[in-house]
């Protein structure tokens, strides 16, 4: 086993994780690829870094860079054959199982601008007990964007007595 590994390494020729990429690198799907590459550039300042066309006019793989971050995305596509599992959009599925999350220098700019997009409020800004200015959108096609600005640094022990006093508060505003 452990002669394989190094074989692997002595073969590799470049870095494990490209400098453009996190270790996680967030992949969605939509219903249409090509028109949400266009909004999330209106709404999230992305840039196009890579789109491979297939056939119909459907978009296999793309990838956009928004702030410091890669995000990958395609159109929707029958499985291969011998995969598992079929891939929807939000707006297909009529669900969405998952939010991204921006962490950005100016989350009332980055919200305003991503409303006056087109995209929807799910949750508005509004400071919050962890230390963060914080807010959702929902983009046309269905995804969640969580979007923070750090205002503070809180300690676990503060976030905890933080989370309790809103936790209080919500019982008490339900009675």
């Amino acid at each position: 086993m452990a002669t394989r590994v190094k074989a692997r390494k002595a073969k590799r020729k470049a870095k494990a994780v490209p400098d453009e990429y996190q270790t996680i690198t967030a992949h969605i799907v939509h219903d249409d690829c090509a028109k949400a590459i266009e909004f999330y550039g209106k709404a999230f300042g992305a840039k196009e870094a890579l789109r491979m066309p297939g056939p119909g006019g459907k978009i296999i793989h793309c990838e956009v860079q928004v702030g410091t971050s890669r995000l990958m995305m395609s159109d929707e596509m029958p499985p291969m054959p011998g995969q598992p599992g079929v891939y929807k959009s939000p707006r297909s599925a009529g669900l969405s199982t998952g939010a991204l999350f921006l962490y950005v220098d100016d989350v009332d700019k980055w919200f305003d601008r991503a409303l006056k997009a087109g995209c929807t409020v799910r949750t508005p800004l509004m400071d919050m007990f962890w230390g963060d200015r914080f807010g959702q959108v929902i983009d046309p096609f269905g995804h969640t964007w969580g979007m923070a600005t750090r205002t503070e640094d809180v300690s676990p022990a503060e976030m905890k007595r933080r989370q309790q006093d809103m936790l209080a508060q919500m019982s008490g505003a339900k009675k």
